[in-house]
């Protein structure tokens, strides 16, 4: 028997890695193409051309990865634990809730 709790909060926490590697992809891919094509890069969300340093930009797009990977790992790790896990099977008759079975 596999705890379910567990499971479900490490599919949540998968499901976050996935919206954040997702956010930090749309907003960083613009500054992964004007580096390659150009050798400088432009940030153009506030409606003006900003000259910005590609390096910094691609720092942040890899802590977002980073982090996104993370959340990845951390989320299979409880998944991982949730099947594996006993505290389901481990609960004590007096502190179970619910109709008692006879």
């Amino acid at each position: 028997m596999s705890d379910i709790r567990l499971i479900l909060c490490g599919a949540a926490i998968i499901f976050a890695g996935f919206m954040l590697g997702g956010f930090a992809n749309s907003t960083y891919a613009q500054f992964a193409v004007q580096q390659e094509t150009f050798d400088e890069c432009y940030d153009y969300s506030s409606g003006v051309a900003v000259h910005v340093k590609c390096s910094e930009k691609s720092q942040d797009y890899l802590l977002y990865l980073a982090l996104s990977i993370g959340l990845l790992g951390t989320g299979g790790a409880v998944i991982y634990k949730g099947i594996r896990g006993k505290w389901d099977n481990s609960v004590k008759d007096d502190e179970m809730v619910g109709p008692k079975n006879p």
